[in-house]
């Protein structure tokens, strides 16, 4: 049986004469990702071809696309007037802080049980592109892209593949400088929302109380500006736009 790691990519032979029935779990020996394997009906594992097929980039939400696309515009017109503006400035320090940076459209992945409708229209109605993911292989793949930089996942998030130790695991290996990217949101019940403490022993970015949903647009727009005041310097030196 060949499998292919939905983190990494890389194809795994097994012996089949060695798989147990039903579903079984193998590490990537490359990334160390936790993979979930079922045999099919014939008692074989899914060919490569048949895993990338159900293993598709979590798709875009319907809502707000139309706000998200006039908001994108704009920004991208606002973008390139101010570009033009920076050219003809004489003293460019002017221009160095956008202030207008944090009104920029995001796209935001969820990853979510079962809020994830009524956060899925707050959020569209706030003005993001909202990806929904139901599993966590369709999640790897929308952020292979590289577009989308804000996630949001939760305990119940597909619970039979282990879906938010699988978000947490993923995030806990990779290499700071993709790890600076991902701006990593857990949605619970028993947090308190924007405890800063529990969110850096967890390795998350931002932690948010299931109570405080219909105020998540101004949570995250107030976060994720401290988080590019802290690291503006630090992208203007890498050439790296903010979050």
């Amino acid at each position: 049986m060949i499998i292919r790691c939905d983190n990494c990519s890389v194809s795994l032979q097994l012996d089949e004469s060695k798989i147990p029935s039903g579903k079984f779990t193998v590490r990537c020996p490359r990334c160390q990702n936790l993979l979930r394997v079922q045999k099919d009906g014939s008692g074989k594992g899914l060919s490569p071809v048949e895993q990338l097929e159900s293993s598709q980039p979590a798709p875009a939400a319907q809502d707000g696309l139309a706000q998200f696309a006039a908001k994108e515009s704009e920004n991208q017109i606002n973008s390139a007037l101010k570009s033009l503006m920076a050219a003809l400035q004489t003293d460019k320090g002017a221009l160095d802080k956008d202030p207008d940076e944090d009104e920029k459209p995001r796209r935001i992945l969820l990853c979510l049980g079962s809020k994830l409708d009524e956060t899925a229209k707050v959020l569209a109605a706030a003005g993001y592109k909202v990806y929904i993911a139901e599993t966590p292989a369709q999640a790897n793949e929308r952020l292979r892209e590289g577009k989308t930089e804000l996630l949001i996942f939760s305990p119940d998030f597909a619970p039979e593949l282990g879906g938010a130790a699988v978000i947490q695991q993923k995030a806990n290996a990779m290499y700071s400088s993709e790890r600076r990217r991902l701006y990593l949101i857990s949605l619970e019940d028993n947090v308190t929302t924007m405890n800063a403490q529990d969110a850096f022993l967890r390795n998350l970015n931002l932690v948010v109380n299931t109570s405080d949903i219909p105020q998540l647009p101004m949570v995250l727009s107030r976060s994720i500006h401290d988080f590019n005041s802290l690291y503006h310097y630090f992208n203007k030196a890498m050439g790296l736009m903010p979050v």
